[in-house]
C-alpha cells in the first residue's frame, strides 16, 4: 500500500466560508480532512465513471459496425498499428 501523504492547502474568502459551513456541528463532516478525503474519493469515482462511459461508447460503436467492416489481423499487424498511434 502507498504511504499516506500530508497536504497543506490554504483557502480564504468564499471558499473558506463554504468549507466552514460543511464542517463541524452544522456541517456534514466532522473535520476538514474528512471533507477533503470525501471530495477526492468522489472525484476519483467521477473520473472512473467517465472512463467507463467512454469505453462503453467505443464498444457500442464497434459492435454496431457492419460485419464486413472487420478485417483479420495478426499480432504483427496489431503491434505495427499501435506503434503508429
Amino acid at each position: 500500500m502507498n504511504k499516506p501523504i500530508t497536504l497543506n492547502v490554504r483557502i480564504g474568502g468564499a471558499l473558506s466560508e463554504f468549507v466552514a459551513a460543511n464542517v463541524g456541528d452544522q456541517g456534514a463532516y466532522e473535520n476538514v480532512s474528512e471533507y477533503v478525503r470525501d471530495l477526492i474519493r468522489r472525484d476519483k469515482e467521477r473520473n472512473e465513471a467517465e472512463q467507463f462511459q467512454r469505453l462503453k461508447a467505443e464498444l457500442t460503436r464497434a459492435f454496431a459496425a457492419p460485419e464486413d467492416s472487420y478485417g483479420a489481423l495478426d499480432a504483427e499487424a496489431v503491434i505495427a498499428r499501435n506503434r503508429r498511434v
